[in-house]
């Protein structure tokens, strides 16, 4: 049903032959990455690459020159050498000499840049979420599964020992039989300036909205703030809360889940952001229903404790889970609480993950199809939230059955003259 058109993905071939795995070097040298994206997270995550260790950043990208200029220079001060520079991510591609690359642009982005690495025989570190919508999420698990590379997706959730050690009590049934996981960050969202104003003179701003409607450039929407906009980051359970959905359907051991409904809106910021900052949304996969919940103002002064985290409801008692921190509840009104607090170094043994696997060639644990369920599930809540129905789900047919225009909503236009990757 997907199908490639990003120049038929001839570089199957060359993924296949052209590029010798690390695994096989006879030398001991570092593995040379690309970054495309040079924000915030972006160097989080080459500096958690840095800290695993035997590893050179020889290229970086970004649409703003100012963020390139300082990230090189800081990988400058760490390596010792400069990385080649480029404003297009094409350039990176074409100019060679990475063997990985990590993609941390905002997700209108993601799947052009991820499909053409691949096209170029690259392993591939890439944030969540995987795409901005599901075709996309289609079209790139196709082109990651011809390709046969590496793929490591950023649900560093996965790394928390906490998480680990409740997936393993919950799946031995240490609360019995799953009845429902509810799902929450409450947190209160840091706004910046609405006014419409010239993008600053570093920024290329038509490259940065790329294949997405480009919008007037304010400093809400602009680099970290996107992520409370609809046609960039789609929102708080799209940004943030897919983490933990994702952990979630881990602990689950489910796939996608078989409905979806939402109900939710702007409230408190009315006019500010165009992403609901009250939302819930019920998952209905097979196992159990899950629930998120998220308030992004008033939010976590009540229960501080339980405002970011899950629930996992079993008819003999109930797990809490956070990143740092999980906890058996017994069945009854004094049951026990056990407690167990184990801090985890969650992003940089994900990355130190990938590049290991990178070295072996073997996948690691957030492979493209995963990742792709988890963005998909959430995108799916947004569908429902702006159709205002109950929609389903056929994961054999991977569509929205019985609602064509909830179906249509899977596949955004892109903004010319891109092209996207999907098509039916």
């Amino acid at each position: 049903m997907a199908i490639l058109n990003r120049r038929e993905f001839i570089g199957g071939a060359v993924a296949a032959t052209g590029f010798m795995s690390v695994a096989s070097a006879a030398d001991d040298r570092p593995l040379r990455l690309g970054l495309i994206g040079c924000g915030n997270y972006g160097m989080v995550n080459v500096n958690a690459a840095f800290k695993a260790g035997g590893v050179q950043v020889v290229a970086v990208c970004d649409v703003d020159s100012a963020h390139m200029n300082d990230s090189a220079d800081k990988i400058e001060a760490k390596q010792g050498s400069r990385p080649k520079l480029s404003a297009d991510y094409r350039t990176l591609l074409e100019q060679g000499g990475a063997e990985a690359v990590i993609i941390a642009t905002p997700p209108q982005w993601h799947a052009l840049m991820f499909i053409d690495a691949l096209a170029k025989g690259l392993d591939i570190y890439c944030e969540k979420p995987l795409s901005y919508d599901v075709r996309e999420g289609q079209a790139m698990a196709a082109a990651a599964e011809k390709a046969g590379r590496i793929v490591q997706i950023g649900f560093q959730r996965r790394k928390s020992k906490a998480i680990q050690q409740a997936r393993e009590f919950v799946r031995e049934g240490g609360i019995g039989k799953i009845v429902q996981a509810d799902v929450q960050i409450h947190y209160t969202a840091g706004l910046r300036d609405t006014t419409v104003k010239s993008p600053p003179a570093t920024l290329d701003w038509n490259a940065w909205c790329g294949p997405a409607p480009k919008l007037p450039y304010c400093e809400q929407i602009g680099h970290f703030a996107w992520r409370l906009e609809k046609e960039y980051g789609h929102g708080h359970l799209v940004d943030w809360g897919i983490h933990l959905i994702d952990a979630t359907r881990w602990i689950l051991d489910e796939g996608m889940p078989q409905s979806v409904q939402a109900a939710g809106g702007i409230y408190y910021f009315k006019d500010k952001i165009t992403t609901p900052d009250v939302l819930t949304a019920q998952f209905d996969f097979a196992t159990c229903p899950v629930v998120w919940r998220h308030r992004l103002w008033g939010a976590e002064e009540y229960t501080p404790e339980v405002s970011n985290g899950i629930f996992v409801y079993g008819d003999k008692g109930t797990v809490f889970v956070t990143d740092n921190k999980w906890v058996v509840i017994g069945k009854g009104r004094n049951a026990e609480r056990k407690v167990t607090e184990i801090r985890s170094d969650m992003g940089g043994e994900h990355m130190q993950e990938f590049l290991e696997a990178v070295r072996t060639r073997k996948q690691p644990i957030c492979t493209t199809a995963d990742g792709h369920k988890s963005t998909a599930t959430v995108k799916l809540a947004m569908i429902a939230l702006e159709t205002g129905r109950k929609i389903a789900w056929d994961a054999d047919r991977q569509d929205i059955v019985g609602d064509a225009a909830a179906a249509k909503m899977l596949k955004r236009p892109y903004r010319a003259p891109y092209k996207h990757p999907f098509r039916s």
